[in-house]
């Protein structure tokens, strides 16, 4: 997360693209392969909304949609993913249903194993518990308003991956002959897991005579290859962030206040009998509301 705090805050060129005026939506994505092993009796009474979405992928969209702090220190930087969570827009009652999708994964395969269901994993037939979810959110301020954030977390999905993505708006007009449809809009992919980078999407001229040919290419960052050195992942980091007292991307109570604020009434809306979670087969990448979510948007997933 601190690179990604580097990335934005560090580079000049990217703060006058990263607002509504050039940007046309996000995409926040943390989903893993496994299942819920030996936290069974965890999870179900947790789910993927408590367990991902109200911590880590709320945090992750307060780094994309803060504002520039004064300085990088640890109230500094808490006080402004407050003001993140402060303006989400709330999901409540029937929008509840239109806005947010829960699964629940099925048997399946993983990486080419047969793999069971989560009520078979858990042995709790008959469980409404949630292991995977999708969101559209809104932050309602002058610098996000209108651009849509799309948040999915699950497990037993088709790979682990936790990545972020900026698709910026198309281009206005196909100036060049025949580019209608191959000119793709530029995407930045900031890949935290497994293996750390960003890739830029742009658009070239395919080389050689003949007239203009329209190519999507990527710039590639490795941090394994750049620096030589393996990252540390998640947790290790947060825990050398507790040896060395620093606990700027901790959640601070109010942080933690407004977080929950927003997803109880998601919770709310659940608890009534009749919800049951859509379920999808291990292996994939979620049930078909999912996509359906981002497609009455004329979007779609990045996978």
């Amino acid at each position: 997360m601190q690179n990604l705090l580097v990335t934005r805050f560090a580079n000049t060129f990217l703060e006058p693209l990263w607002n509504a005026n050039c940007i046309d939506h996000v995409q926040i994505t943390a989903s893993e392969s496994l299942g819920v092993g030996s936290r069974g009796d965890y999870y179900d009474k947790s789910g993927a909304l408590r367990d991902m979405v109200q911590n880590h992928l709320l945090q992750l969209l307060c780094l994309v949609a803060m504002e520039p702090p004064t300085y990088v220190g640890r109230e500094n930087v808490r006080d402004e993913k407050l003001k993140v969570l402060q303006a989400l827009k709330p999901i409540i009652g029937e929008e509840v249903d239109r806005s947010v999708v829960a699964g629940q994964y099925l048997p399946g395969l993983v990486d080419g194993e047969a793999v069971a269901s989560y009520q078979a994993d858990t042995e709790l037939a008959g469980s409404r518990t949630e292991t995977f979810v999708a969101i559209k959110a809104e932050v309602q301020n002058w610098r996000w308003a209108g651009v849509p954030f799309y948040l999915r977390t699950g497990k037993r999905m088709e790979r682990r991956v936790s990545e972020i993505v900026i698709q910026f708006k198309a281009v206005p007009h196909p100036m060049f002959p025949g580019a209608e449809g191959s000119n793709e809009p530029n995407r930045l992919v900031i890949q935290l897991q497994p293996d750390e980078g960003m890739r830029l999407h742009l658009t070239a001229k395919e080389p050689g005579p003949g007239g203009i040919r329209l190519r999507p290419v990527s710039l590639d960052l490795s941090y394994a290859q750049t620096f030589r050195r393996d990252s540390p992942d998640a947790y290790e980091r947060l825990l050398m962030d507790v040896v060395r007292g620093n606990p700027t991307l901790f959640m601070r109570r109010d942080e933690v206040e407004a977080a929950w604020t927003w997803v109880e009434p998601i919770l709310d809306r659940w608890a009534r009998p009749e919800h049951k979670p859509r379920p999808y087969y291990s292996g994939t990448n979620g049930p078909s509301a999912a996509i359906t979510l981002l497609e009455r948007d004329s979007r779609s997933w990045h996978e």
